[in-house]
């Protein structure tokens, strides 16, 4: 007689067995990971889940004038420095002012810049942002020696002016005006004509706004290489791009030959003959980028404070009609009237601090570094939050309000870092202060603000921020 066996618990005991197995296996990575072996003087804080850590709560939108629930919930409960998993990596995390200057200022000795690997496919293996030590002074000289020589040259200082004065012109054509947008192209077209000598009128022009404009929607998108998402079009935008002025960096080596000088930094960088194809596109786009990106959110944060703030906006228009008095009519703007704008210049610094371009920066450390009563093991990620600082009350009065006096102490420019620090200061500071000075200046001395305390009947033509004029402020928050 046959016997017939039940297969069915037999299948069920192995099931149960594996999954026990897998539980316990689980559990025991789980236990190590978030015990992460290392000096017990580490900051305390909390890794997260497995593999992804907390990565999904630190990325949660917030606005920019705020450090976000993640960061608030942490610092509360840890302190200002702790550590998590953030990128892949197990992070201290820094919202001390202190340990973040001690950071910036160490860099390439203590710590380098180490940004994730979708960063990299988007900027470019060869971006300022990435590269180290030699090379990075090499490709840092050229863009910061260029950047500075435009600053004080007429004819740049005149560009940016002529631009200034059609872009108050474009404004009229419009009921409604998209400032952001209007402000990316502003602040494209002057570097264009200084890098690549391309005019607004050139079809390249638009062409080239456009793969940037894509370009930067993927760099703060989920890093997902999918046909049509924000980040694979990024990497084909960056790839045209490098096409693009591969091509114009070819033919104006051509044009060389036969002594044809345009005097823009394409010339700057072909004169110098220190970098191979590669690092001359790659550093192109590192200025273009500086000077677009960088200046474009800064012209439209410090719009739309001071949309906020009518009491500002009144002092600032003082400020500049007192200026253009002391000017003949149609007199441009000189490097000394720039200089003399004291109170634009509180007002942008205010800006920054409040509106925070930048909110953090992704370093690693090089080896065990010791601070104060903490330990950061080597080869761990450190991310050293400057919006912390900006908007610690320890450190400003009042810190969430908008308030441009408080830059008459000049003390106060030692407790911001709103473009970085050390060997990596972003190079397009000062000329992102110009244009936004030079931009401000006509738009308070030819439109009459309606803001949103105002409101009493205007002659045309005005800016209404309640209705024509659509502030477009993209978030700040999860730039790296």
């Amino acid at each position: 007689m046959v016997v017939g066996i039940s297969l069915l618990p037999i299948a069920l005991a192995i099931f149960i067995g594996l999954a026990l197995s897998f539980l316990l296996h689980f559990l025991k990575l789980f236990s190590s990971f978030v015990k992460q072996e290392g000096p017990s003087n580490i900051p305390s804080g909390s890794m997260g889940w497995p593999f992804i850590g907390e990565t999904l709560g630190y990325l949660i939108p917030h606005k920019s004038n705020s450090m976000g629930s993640y960061l608030e919930s942490h610092c509360s409960r840890y302190g200002r420095v702790f550590k998590s998993h953030l990128f892949g990596h197990p992070t201290i995390v820094s919202c001390d002012h202190e340990l973040n200057l001690f950071i910036l200022h160490n860099e390439g000795n203590l710590f380098q810049s180490s940004y994730p690997k979708p960063v990299l496919d988007i900027l470019g293996k060869l971006s300022m942002m990435l590269v180290h030590g030699d090379l990075h002074k090499k490709l840092r000289s050229v863009a910061v020696g260029f950047i500075g020589e435009s600053r004080s040259r007429p004819d740049f200082l005149l560009y940016v002016e002529k631009l200034s004065i059609s872009a108050m012109e474009s404004l009229r054509e419009h009921r409604q005006v998209g400032f952001y947008k209007e402000a990316k192209k502003f602040t494209m077209y002057v570097m264009l004509k200084y890098v690549l000598d391309v005019e607004p009128e050139d079809p390249l022009a638009p062409k080239i706004l456009q793969d940037f404009l894509t370009f930067m929607k993927g760099f703060v998108s989920i890093p997902l290489y999918v046909p049509g998402s924000p980040y694979a079009k990024a990497v084909k935008a960056r790839a045209r791009l490098s096409s693009t002025l591969g091509q114009i960096i070819k033919e104006r080596e051509k044009k060389g030959t036969v002594g044809i000088k345009k005097g823009d930094f394409i010339d700057e960088m072909l004169q110098k003959g220190n970098l191979n194809d590669e690092e001359k596109v790659s550093v192109a786009i590192d200025i273009l980028l500086a000077g677009y990106e960088t200046t474009s959110g800064l012209l439209a944060l410090v719009v739309y404070f001071i949309a906020q703030s009518p009491s500002v906006l009144h002092q600032l228009k003082e400020e500049h009609q007192a200026l253009r008095r002391r000017k003949k009519d149609g007199e441009p703007l000189s490097l000394g009237d720039y200089k003399q704008m004291e109170y634009t210049s509180n007002v942008i610094s205010e800006s920054l601090r409040c509106g925070n371009l930048v909110k953090f920066l992704h370093r690693k450390a090089l080896q065990d570094v010791k601070f104060k009563e903490y330990i950061i093991p080597q080869g761990w990620q450190v991310l050293p939050i400057l919006t912390a600082a900006h908007l610690d009350q320890s450190l400003h009065q009042n810190p969430s309000e908008f308030d441009p006096s408080r830059w008459a102490d000049r003390a106060i420019s030692k407790k911001v870092s709103p473009f970085g620090g050390g060997l990596r200061l972003c190079p397009g500071t000062d000329i992102a202060r110009l244009e936004t000075s030079i931009f401000l200046h006509h738009l308070v001395l030819n439109y009459r603000w309606k803001t949103k305390d105002d409101e009493s009947p205007m002659s045309y033509p005005y800016l209404d921020f309640k209705r024509d004029l659509q502030l477009e402020i993209e978030p700040a928050e999860n730039r790296m």
